[in-house]
């Protein structure tokens, strides 16, 4: 993947100073912790995307796609699915749609709850994740720009932020990210 030429300065920490400069001080640093959070989404998913790009699939397809792989019987109620990977019903309704459509999804009848269907993984969605998960694997997930002390800091801060955000509640502190 080429990379863009880096910027001569940090356009955030300038925002930041700006922000110091206008009189709102007290909130610059959380202006530039939600800049810097939507500016790293940004290039992740530049890179995600481009790492998926000869699969066809898009993030939140592989996403799906990888649950029901995961799942021990390939297959799961599309309102499970949704809670999982914390999207709205229809936006997995969409991605279904455009997977079964693909052949690599199938939509069946629960056999204990006529009112719901399960959404199942075809050997052409298995096969097609296997392949997006070694792109994305090598291209992305092997490189993510920290060191793995500092990338265990990161994931122990975003996992306290979502924590208190009301992202998951296990009813304990989260984990700590200290073990290699």
């Amino acid at each position: 993947m080429s990379r863009p030429r880096p910027l001569p300065l940090d356009p955030i920490q300038e925002a930041h100073r700006q922000w110091v400069g206008h009189g709102w001080g007290a909130v610059a640093d959380g202006m530039a912790a939600v800049t810097s959070l939507v500016r790293a989404q940004q290039i992740v998913m530049a890179r995600v995307d481009e790492a998926l790009r000869p699969t066809g699939l898009t993030f939140s397809r592989y996403e799906l796609l990888q649950l029901l792989n995961f799942s021990a019987t390939g297959a799961l109620p599309m309102a499970v699915a949704s809670a999982r990977l914390q999207v709205h019903p229809t936006s997995v309704t969409n991605s279904v749609d455009r997977l079964e459509a693909a052949g690599l999804v199938n939509r069946v009848p629960h056999p204990n709850d006529r009112r719901a269907t399960l959404i199942e993984i075809t050997d052409a969605g298995r096969s097609l994740v296997a392949e997006a998960t070694e792109y994305l694997n090598e291209r992305v997930f092997a490189r993510p720009e920290l060191p793995p002390d500092r990338l265990r800091t990161l994931l122990q801060l975003l996992a306290e932020f979502r924590h208190t955000a009301g992202d998951f509640d296990t009813g304990e502190e989260p984990a700590r990210w200290n073990e290699p």
